[in-house]
Order: C-alpha cells, then structure tokens, then sequence
C-alpha cells in the first residue's frame, strides 16, 4: 500500500529504539503529561457541570423561580394565580405563606424557614414530592398543624414521623401573663432529602395552618411562579406581575441564589483557563523532544538530504513524530477523562465509605455530594486544544531540521 514517504519515516522515528535512552524518556513524559492534563481537565470541568445542575434542578427545583406578592396579604390570590398562569412563559402558579422562626425537638434548635404551602398546588411548581423518603405531601392537612422538615434537621433533632415539635416565631404576643414568644406545637408528617442545605433549614407546613400562625387573615401572602427558562425569571415576573391590575412586588431566584450560581460559573472558567496551561506546558514538551531527536538525527536529515528530500518533506517527517505523540496522548487522556468523569462520583462515594469522612458536608456546602455532568461539548474543545497545541509545538523543531546543511552535518561523519 502507498504511504508518503514523509509519513513513514516519521512514524519510523516514532516507533524505533534510539541509541539515546534520555529522549525516548522524554517523549514518553510529554505524552503522558498531555495525557494527564486533558482528562484532569475533562473531569474537572464535568464536577463543575454537575454542581451547575444540581444548583439548577435541586435547590432551583425547591425555592422559587420568581415570586409575585403585594404590600399585604393577598385578599384573592386565587385570581392573581389565574391571571399569571396566562402568561405563555409562566409553566404553573401556587400560592404560599412564608416566614423564618426556629423549631426546638430532641433538645436541640434550629432556625427554619417556614413555608406554608397548598399541597395541591405545590407539586406543580416544586419538586419536594420526588424527594420525599418519609410520608408525602398529602399528609399535610388544615388544621392538624403538621409539618416536613429535611433529613439533615431529622437527623439534628432526633425527629421521626409522629414526633411533636414546637415552633417558635421572633414576634412577641402579649398576654395576661406578660410578654409570650409566639409558639405553636407541630407534628412531624415527613421527612424530604434533596442533597442539599435545604435539608437542614427547610420546611413545609400547610397554608391555612401557616396563616393562622403568622395572622395574615387566612390569605397567602404571594404567588410563587414556575417558568420554562431560569434565565428568563426576572423579565416573565415582571411581564407577568404588569398585567395584573394594582401594585405588586417581584422576586426571583437571581436575588437568593444568584450569586451561587455566578461563583460556579466564573470557578468553572477560571479552573478551566488553569488547568488548560496544563495541557499547554505538556504540549510544549514536544517542542524540547523534538529538538532534542532533530539534533540526534542530524546525519540522517543530510542524508535525506542529499538523497533528494526537500525542506518541505523533512519538516512533515518531524511534524508527524510530534503529532503522532500529541494524538496518542490526548486520544488516551480524553478516554481517561471520560472515563473518571462518569464514575468520579461513584468514586468519591465509595472513598467516603471507606475512610468515614464526608468530604462535602450539607451543612457547609449547598449539596451533600460530588456531582458530576459529561458535557461533549466540553471533550471535544478540549481534545481540540490539545491536538492543536501538539501540531503548534512541531512547527519550531520541524523547521529547525529542514534548515540543517548536508555539507556541514556530514563534515565529521
């Protein structure tokens, strides 16, 4: 089979044992210093894929997109849900009374947040329903003042299904008796785990109880939207809150969490930049193998030479054993990489098991555990850069061969 004479030789120089040892290490190293950095790469960046989804389906899928609310209470919120759910961004509408407080069980206290909500509505905006591991959200019914808490503040305060706790809200009530912090006793209905912070402050009551608790006259106190485009929450909200008639307020998630989700955007570009220089000082240990093989194979270029090999066919023969070291070792480094992306989370588990450590803890981190989302968008700029950082190192020590002068190469041969 015809192959070009350039081709052969290089993958010749490729493949052949030199006399000097040192440049075969060298050429193994730079291959593997390719390899290692485009799959730390691929990994690192799917981790912070994972935390860019997990921000986005799990604390996202909890708290609102947007809320609409007035000065006061709403006195029909009913209508206000109608209206908003007209809008052709707005996916579903639910109303809510919200408010912060600390609940006291098992000897212990925690500040919460309140949330009372309609458990009809609920699911239709919120998540909470798939992540329920005790009870549902059915169970919370008007009047019997039940409530479901997250598995981090179960855990914190010894709580099961049927334990009582109190609630206590930061507003005083005076009585004959004096000055009363404002006190209800719950009993615990269910327990949710969403992986996250929000199991350790976050809790669900019904709205009629929450009313009644926080006295807004058994109205909500807003309306809570879900829309088909996160990005797009601010500017529906306020489509959404100026077609309905009177004043109202918006909110949306970019106030709560934004600043969360921004701090992952700009880690995952900065890391990125990083560990792509990586790739780049790996890649350009081609360029000292290479000079260190032209100037071991200096007879053999004048020979080529003076056998009628061209500039030109003497720089392809080099620029093909640099690019045969700098495909091998991001072909092998991007299947690595895929490879650790899709089980590092696995990985991570089982290393948790086997040392007792929680490296991520919910109480610290805003999810419990190592996340991780492949993106093939990702590998393939990746793999990209890293081949075309290998055939970038090839030019200099290609060329520098195609300039060597048969006469004096071979004076002292």
């Amino acid at each position: 089979m015809f192959r070009p004479l350039s081709f052969c030789i290089g993958l010749r120089y490729t493949a052949a044992k030199r006399r000097n040892h040192f440049i075969s290490f060298i050429s193994l190293t730079s291959m593997i210093g390719l390899m290692l950095g485009v799959a730390v790469l691929i990994i690192v960046l799917s981790v912070m894929n994972g935390f860019d989804r997990e921000l986005k389906e799990r604390i996202l899928g909890m708290v609102p997109h947007a809320i609409i609310q007035s000065s006061g209470p709403l006195e029909d919120w009913e209508t206000v849900d109608a209206q908003v759910q007209e809008h052709p961004r707005v996916l579903a509408a639910a109303p809510f009374v919200q408010g912060q407080g600390m609940i006291t069980g098992g000897g212990d206290v925690r500040g919460v947040l309140l949330n009372g909500v309609l458990p009809e509505e609920e699911r239709t905006v919120s998540i909470i329903e798939d992540h329920m591991i005790e009870g549902k959200l059915d169970d919370l019914v008007a009047g019997e003042f039940g409530i479901i808490v997250g598995r981090t503040m179960a855990a914190s305060l010894r709580l099961q299904l049927g334990d009582k706790v109190t609630v206590v809200l930061p507003e005083a009530s005076v009585t004959p008796a004096g000055v009363l912090p404002r006190l209800k006793r719950f009993t615990v209905k269910g327990i949710f785990s969403v992986g996250a912070e929000l199991d350790g402050n976050y809790t669900l009551i019904h709205m009629d109880d929450a009313a009644k608790l926080m006295r807004t006259g058994g109205k909500a106190q807003g309306v809570r939207l879900l829309v088909d485009d996160l990005f797009a929450a601010p500017k529906v909200a306020e489509e959404a809150a100026r077609a309905l008639s009177g004043r109202y307020y918006i909110s949306d998630w970019t106030r709560t969490h934004g600043n969360l989700f921004q701090a992952i955007r700009m880690e995952k570009t900065m890391i990125g930049l990083l560990l792509m220089f990586i790739v780049a000082v790996a890649a350009f240990n081609i360029v000292s193998t290479l000079v260190m093989v032209v100037t071991d194979k200096t007879a053999d270029i004048a020979i080529l030479r003076t056998m009628g090999a061209t500039p030109g066919r003497i720089m392809r023969i080099f620029i093909v054993q640099g690019a045969v070291i700098g495909v091998f070792g991001t072909m092998i480094g991007t299947g690595l990489g895929i490879l650790g992306a899709l089980n590092i989370s696995a990985f991570i588990s089982w290393l948790e098991g086997v040392l007792g450590h929680k490296f991520l803890s919910a109480d610290v981190y805003f999810i419990s555990y190592l996340p991780s989302q492949l993106q093939w968008q990702d590998v393939s700029i990746i793999s990209g850069a890293g081949l075309a950082l290998s055939l970038l190192a090839t030019i200099y020590p290609a060329w520098k061969a195609s300039r060597v002068d048969p006469a004096e190469a071979l004076r002292y041969e």
